[in-house]
């Protein structure tokens, strides 16, 4: 059964009350390029592993403008230097999470640091 048939009610839901999709680890395992086709996402986030290449030349330039084309917001998985932070800024990559930012932390310490930092 395609994915939009199962997947289409329950998205239109979420998007009913204001959520936006996103489409997670975008490039490796299950996400894919028909995802992308099939569901009506929002946000694309980019993999870890294309964050972790980017010094070398790698598909992720063309992920972005493959988002962009679709008027994809995106977000970049696993930042941890100032570097690939610039690098992803400079391409247009709206959002990042990773190790640069902060370790994964427990509810009421995340609402303590984003007190402090936001």
């Amino acid at each position: 059964m395609p994915i939009r048939k199962t997947s289409a009610p329950i998205i239109s839901r979420y998007r009913e009350a204001g959520h936006e999709i996103y489409l997670d680890d975008f490039g490796t395992g299950y996400s894919s390029l028909s995802y992308l086709q099939d569901l009506d996402v929002d946000i694309l986030k980019i993999d870890k592993s294309f964050v972790d290449a980017l010094e070398y030349k790698n598909v992720t330039p063309h992920i972005i403008k493959m988002a962009k084309t679709l008027k994809l917001k995106m977000v970049a998985e696993g930042i941890e230097t100032s570097k690939q932070e610039e690098w992803l800024r400079q391409h247009g990559v709206h959002y990042g999470q990773g190790w640069l930012y902060s370790k994964a932390l427990p509810k009421e310490d995340f609402l303590r640091w984003a007190e402090q930092h936001l």
